[in-house]
């Protein structure tokens, strides 16, 4: 998407993850800032992997400096690069709120959510490094985060989580 009334007849959005910062600049400079909150503010299904997340949340620490621009809407704070650089990429098993079996979720140079308001429901943490708790998957009304990328796995629920999403909101 380039120009804001390409949003014409969408019913959901997902952020992908990239290079968070790069992502708000080219949103800037096609001038998608405003529809793209717009949207999420409306309560339009939107999805954020990983970048995304970044994107949409409300706060980010390690952020370049200057910062970059975010779309906000999900009330919580994200580390930008939590689990580190692209090296310390890695894969693990996850547990889901509510889903009876993992999920095998791969986090590149992942955020992580190290706050959320209580109205954010926290589906799936993980321990980092320092020994703490994060959140790496919430859902706050229509928006949808994940810190990894479940694109890259055989799993196919997280799709079909905002896929629900997306229908019921169609109505």
């Amino acid at each position: 998407m380039r120009r804001p009334d390409q949003f014409q007849g969408l019913q959901g959005l997902i952020l992908p993850g990239g290079e968070s910062t790069t992502m708000g600049l080219i949103a800037q400079r096609w001038h998608l800032v405003t529809p793209l909150q717009d949207w999420v503010q409306a309560g339009k299904p939107v999805w954020g992997t990983c970048a995304g997340l970044i994107l949409l949340s409300n706060q980010a620490i390690g952020q370049k400096q200057d910062g970059q621009p975010l779309l906000g809407g999900l009330d919580v704070l994200v580390n930008r690069n939590y689990f580190g650089s692209q090296r310390d990429s890695f894969e693990t098993w996850l547990e889901v709120k509510g889903w009876e079996e993992p999920v095998h979720a791969i986090f590149i140079r992942a955020p992580a959510i190290l706050q959320a308001e209580p109205h954010v429901e926290c589906l799936a943490t993980l321990t980092g490094a320092d020994g703490a708790e994060v959140a790496v998957a919430v859902r706050q009304g229509s928006i949808l985060a994940t810190a990894f990328h479940p694109e890259l796995a055989a799993d196919l629920r997280w799709h079909a989580l905002f896929a629900d999403m997306v229908c019921t909101a169609a109505g």
